[in-house]
């Protein structure tokens, strides 16, 4: 009988780890190649991963809610006499250029005396960055290996009680911001819009929103685009495809309302609640997130009026919505007291000019102060 540990794979965009959300087999189980085995949640996503041969599960390495890193093992197979013909699953690196990938030492887990502690090069990376010494630290990785998780979790021990390490979608949400941050130049401009006409009890304030943006993309393209800094290009596009921010308990989630100008408000509506509800269910796929043209975040019902946004690359603008409060407007027979709604567009200054920005959203204002 041949048993063979299948590992989880390198799935893509350097992630370097995922959680097990849910098991599809059981021990016992006999199965054939691509069918689904295990559903993960890599970031903000939950993928699912096939089945890499026939074979009978003999047993399920990890359980719903382990944290498992790229290479760990998953679950055993009993093969029969089928030779084992592996998985690429990405490598080990000892941490010396050109090095072969590291096998677990004979009879243990533990390195010999006075070896040099084996650590996947994004653990050796974080240790360095943070002076924090490898030999200090038991790996949970494949034969003892220290992974990036290993370290973090030290790292938070070593700050004292009460420390957490971030984890899932709080851990994709710093990693993504702090790429934003080192390579998008923001600029963010602010203004009003008087919605007296129309924000009553009951109004649809996301779709009024939707519906601007689209307005706003159709009367200056250049907010609704791509930036490649290393090609020196931009792309300008004719879809919305509308990045929506969601507050959830687990994180922050940003699924991508499509082809925005394609739906009326019922539609727009019926959609946003499909999002949102799968975001907070944590069952958003990589697919629900990806290819955003342009970045919306209604934060104002939890507080705020304007705010200094991030753009997420490669979207060149943000546009954030403050909580809608009681404004004094000044007409042809004097004051009147309406309702004003804080607008605040962020966007990339390498992509957009000023005057770009500010006719995006002078557009966005005309929109939501109509009263239809």
């Amino acid at each position: 009988m041949g048993v063979s540990e299948f590992a989880l794979p390198d799935l893509g965009e350097g992630l370097e780890e995922a959680e097990i959300v849910e098991w599809h087999v059981a021990p016992g189980d006999h199965v054939v190649a691509d069918q689904p085995l295990v559903s993960v949640e890599t970031g903000k996503a939950v993928v699912e991963i096939p089945a890499p041969w026939s074979g009978t599960v003999a047993e399920l390495k990890v359980q719903p809610g382990d944290t498992v890193a790229v290479g760990a093992p998953l679950v055993a197979f009993d093969l029969g006499a089928r030779k084992d013909q592996g998985a690429v699953v990405g490598r080990l690196d000892s941490g010396e250029t050109g090095a072969p990938p590291v096998a677990a030492p004979p009879g243990g887990d533990t390195p010999p005396r006075g070896a040099a502690p084996r650590a996947m090069p994004a653990a050796r990376a974080f240790a360095q960055r943070h002076a924090i010494d490898l030999s200090d630290i038991s790996g949970t990785g494949p034969g003892g290996v220290i992974t990036r998780a290993d370290v973090e979790r030290h790292a938070a021990g070593a700050a004292g009680p009460g420390w957490t390490p971030l984890e899932g979608p709080r851990r994709a949400m710093a990693r993504n911001m702090a790429a934003a941050g080192a390579q998008v130049v923001p600029a963010t401009i602010h203004d009003w819009a008087d919605v007296t006409g129309w924000a009553g009890p009951g109004a649809d304030i996301m779709a009024r929103l939707v519906r601007a943006m689209v307005a706003a993309a159709r009367a200056e393209p250049a907010l609704n685009a791509w930036l490649d800094p290393q090609a020196r290009a931009r792309r300008l596009h004719e879809k919305v495809d509308l990045a929506i921010a969601v507050d959830a308990e687990a994180g922050l989630y940003v699924p991508v309302l499509r082809d925005a100008a394609a739906r009326d408000a019922a539609a727009t509506r019926a959609e946003l609640d499909r999002l949102v509800a799968r975001a907070r269910a944590r069952e958003l796929t990589t697919e629900d997130q990806a290819g955003a043209t342009i970045s919306l975040s209604n934060f104002g019902p939890l507080g705020g009026t304007h705010g200094q946004l991030v753009v997420s690359p490669p979207q060149v603008a943000i546009l954030g919505a403050g909580r809608i409060s009681p404004r004094v407007a000044w007409g042809t027979d004097g004051p009147s007291r309406g309702q004003g709604l804080p607008l605040s567009l962020t966007f990339d200054h390498r992509a957009a000019t000023g005057g770009e920005a500010a006719r995006f959203l002078n557009a966005v204002i005309e929109d939501l102060q109509r009263k239809d």
